[in-house]
Formats: C-alpha cells, structure tokens, sequence
C-alpha cells in the first residue's frame, strides 16, 4: 500500500452535490477488520481513512499538495530530539469522536498500545513495535523509540495511528463498533454482508466530506464482479488488484479509455523489480553479470506487460513520486543495450543457468518471460517456475531457497524512501523482504536511515543512484500506476492511492 494522490481530468471534478448515498462492492476476501488496529487491506483503509483523525495526515487534495505530510490533529510537526528517538506532538482541541466525547493525546497513546497488543501476527506491529512508550499529558504525546526512527511522523498517516476512545479494548478479532474521530464512523458492520459508514456529527475538522452515508457491499463472488458492478452502475467503486482493470473480458479500456470519464490511471508508488540472489554462485561477487542484466532487460516491453498495469519504465529502486527521487538514467529505459550487456557478461556467465521464481499468475509469468528472452541475448539460461500467490513469500523467504532471480514487486505503506531502500536491501530484512539476500550495504543504509528531514531525503536519493550503479542487486523495471474506476455518477476524484472517499462526492 501507498499514499499519493494524483488530479483528475476535469471531466472527473463535476460540480459536487451534498448528500447521497455512495455504494461501495467487494468481496469478503477483500476486506478483514473495521478496526484500525488491526486492518490491512486496500478496502479497509480507504474506508477507515474516512473515519479516522491522525496526528499528522497527507491532505486531500491533487499532486503534488498531496505528498506534504500536514498537521490534523496535532498542532504542528512534532518536535524532535535524540536525532528521532523522541517525538512530542501537541493535540489540539475541538475534535470529537462520533459518540460526541473529545479526541485528546490519551486516544492515540491508547491506540498505539492496542495495536502493540496484537502482536507481532498483525501487519501494524511493524510499525509500533520499536516504540518504547507512548505517554500522554494533558494536551501532549510522547513518543519514545527503542532507536532512532526519523520516519516516525510519516508513520502516524497510516490507519494503525487512529485517534480511538480510551475506553476500546485490545481485541484479537477486531473490535466491530466504535466511534469514529474523522468525518464519518462505523454505524452497522454485519461481517461477509456490509459495512456502513454515517457522518460524524460532532466533526469539525477541515476534510472534505460531502455525501451522507457508504454502505459496502461484501457479496461479491470475484473482483471481476466488482468492477461489473460499478460498470452497470449497481455501485459507484470498488478496490481490485491493478491487473483486474485490464482484464481482457471486461473491456474497460476500449469502452472508457484512461483518463477520460470513468477510468483513471495515475502515476503511483508500486516498484516491479527482480531481486537478483547475490548469495547463489551466479550472482555472488559477481557485480559484472549483475550489471549486465540490468542492461540486457526490455524494460519499455515490460512496462506494457499484457493483463499488468500500465507504467513507466524505471532503473531506480526509489519510485520517482518518492521524496529524494533523483532522476539519474543508469541503464537503457527505452530497449536492451545487448551489446554493453554481452561486454560486462562476456567471462562471467558461470554456469550460464539462472532460476527465476514469479508468482503463478499470467502478467507475472509474460514478466518472467521477457526476462527469459532477454537473458539468452547474453548466454543465460533462464527456468520460470510459477508459485502459487499464497505461498509466495513463504517460498522465496525460506532459508537456502535455490532461487537466482525472484520477482518482487513493492508499494509502499507511507511517503518514506527507507520504505524501498531498508526494505529490500537492509540485511536485517533477509528473510522478510530482502529477496536479494544483500547484506553489503549496511553501513550506508543505516547511516541514512538516521538523518531527518530534507538531509535524509538528500541521502537516500544518492543512496538510491549508488546502490542501482555499483552494486546493483536488482533489477528496477517499471513504476507502476494505480487505477481507479467509478460510476457515472461519481465526482471530486482524488487518488490516494485507491479513491478518496472523504474527498468524493454524487453529481
């Protein structure tokens, strides 16, 4: 998942109506908790990003206005010390829960606390779980890390720290009614039937929202059906995996074309790459061949790949809507450079074999297939083996698992380079997401990771260009778009990534 928000033609910003009712459709798969300790997917947050205050929220509105980090609760950026160990912010008064009882410094300590009572098999504890106390006094939070975390404000954006009354308990199933501190709340949760979300009330902060009431619809069969249903106007939205929007059957494309009416293709935060296994004979010490493959890649192919996303073709492993992107062209975007490719190959093939695991899924696979083509162009023998989606990460993530070359696609959670950098090639995340297996670059990664500010953003961008040209443990291939679609009745359309549904509204 990812923040940013991308403008719509004027066609999509019609005159706005208040009121109404907008119909939301998924599928029970699709959507797991209302509570914001513990959701995680695509449905639940765009839901609960309308019902929740934060300390510090990226606004409603189009890029780039919507990449700045912003005060909403709190009264301004927190002040840091202990170059980011320590975080205090300072609560404004005014904000009201749903049930009319006051938003304070005490609700979102609580809600940290909730979330790191879940526990390590919840996706939030990754961000909470290196906080060492979250204190309250009267209109102040402090926040205290175990080590310095100058990505922590970027954190407070995401769903796991929503203002809750200190009354919620901890629930390891989700907690299916409680108030709401944004623009709406949670009033009916009828768990695989619907979820419906009612004005707050007692609001008064300064986010759009302009219709009454959401109901979503959890009856969906498959993804497909979702966006059958927004096509006939039986509902207004509804999230899928980017590829669905292109399924060939459903015809979106040819009947609405992007970025004219109803379907929207943005620039978004999703980075495809291949990891390159620098602990396997092919690529271990072998900088040579790794910099040979990311010359032999068709990336412009591979960024139309049928049944994918469209994007645009990238050799860098921070997204360019990134802070700190700088934009340094290191290998060919627009075609292979097969003959530089062949002269940093030539001696260097070794067994001339490579193993490439993908996910068993057709765009995925025609990826895994250009680099196939494009391999042999430099004497490397290229074997697919498709893995079922489920089981995935679990293969590619198990210790001595014999790949050379793995697909791994990434978005990030909230607007921070680490996000793409650490993640993937921090050694601390072998196991987890360093499907690279790098743990050479340790000391640059975490010399970065401790600066703040626009003396990180500076580093992480020359991080990023270093890593790509000299070490070059991946290969960057396209930076993905995300797309929306809506009914003909929807206006006011904001991207963040999925619909802003506080910031649209009925025509």
């Amino acid at each position: 998942m990812c923040l940013l928000a991308g403008a719509w033609p004027a066609e999509a910003r019609a005159p706005r109506a208040a009121g109404g009712t907008f119909r939301v459709v998924t599928t029970a798969e699709e959507f797991d908790y209302v509570d914001p300790a513990l959701a995680i997917s695509g449905t639940s947050w765009s839901l609960l990003d309308a019902t929740c205050a934060h300390l510090l929220r990226y606004p409603d509105k189009p890029s780039p206005a919507s990449l700045r980090l912003v005060p909403e609760v709190a009264v301004g950026p927190p002040r840091s010390s202990g170059h980011g160990k320590t975080f205090t912010f300072t609560v404004r008064a005014g904000f009201r829960f749903s049930d009319g009882s006051l938003v304070t410094a005490a609700s979102f300590a609580h809600e940290i606390k909730r979330v790191q009572a879940a526990g390590r098999r919840y996706a939030g504890y990754a961000y909470v779980g290196d906080i060492a106390a979250a204190v309250a006094s009267g209109n102040r939070l402090l926040v205290r890390m175990r080590s310095p975390a100058p990505d922590f404000p970027a954190r407070t954006a995401t769903p796991f720290f929503c203002a809750v009354p200190t009354t919620v308990p901890p629930d390891p199933e989700g907690v299916r009614r409680l108030p709401g501190s944004g623009p709406y709340f949670v009033s009916e949760y009828v768990p695989g039937q619907r979820v419906v979300l009612a004005r707050n009330q007692y609001y008064t902060g300064g986010r759009p929202h302009h219709v009454d009431h959401f109901v979503l619809d959890l009856t969906a069969a498959t993804p497909q059906a979702v966006l059958r249903d927004v096509d006939s106007g039986r509902a207004d939205w509804g999230y899928v995996a980017p590829p669905i929007y292109y399924d060939p059957s459903l015809g979106l494309v040819a009947k609405y074309r992007l970025n004219k009416s109803r379907l929207f293709l943005k620039p978004g935060l999703e980075l495809r790459k291949f990891a390159l296994n620098v602990q396997r004979p092919l690529f271990r010490d072998n900088l040579a061949l790794r910099r040979a493959v990311n010359y032999a890649i068709d990336r412009r192919t591979l960024s139309s790949t049928p049944g994918a996303a469209p994007g645009t073709p990238t050799d860098q492993y921070v997204p360019s809507g990134m802070p700190g992107f700088r934009d340094v062209h290191l290998y060919p975007l627009n075609g292979p450079d097969v003959r530089k490719a062949r002269h940093l190959a030539r001696g260097h093939t070794r067994s001339g074999k490579a193993e490439l695991w993908t996910f068993d899924f057709p765009p995925a696979l025609a990826a895994a297939q250009v680099m196939q083509r494009d391999l042999k162009a430099i004497g490397i023998d290229v074997h697919i083996r498709g893995i079922p989606n489920s089981a995935y990460v679990t293969q590619v993530d198990a210790p001595g698992a014999r790949y050379d070359i793995a697909f791994s696609p990434w978005t990030a959670d909230f607007l921070d380079p680490a996000q793409y950098i650490d993640t993937h090639f921090d050694s601390r995340a072998i196991g987890t997401t360093n499907f690279s297996r790098l743990n050479s670059a340790d000391s640059l990664i975490r010399r970065a990771a401790k600066l703040e500010g626009a003396a990180r953003y500076r580093a992480y961008g020359a991080l990023d260009v270093k890593l790509a040209r000299d070490v070059a443990p991946a290969v960057a291939t396209v930076n993905g778009g995300e797309t929306t679609f809506v009914s003909a009745r929807v206006g006011c359309i904001i991207l963040q990534p999925y619909l802003d549904l506080t910031a649209a509204c009925l025509k």
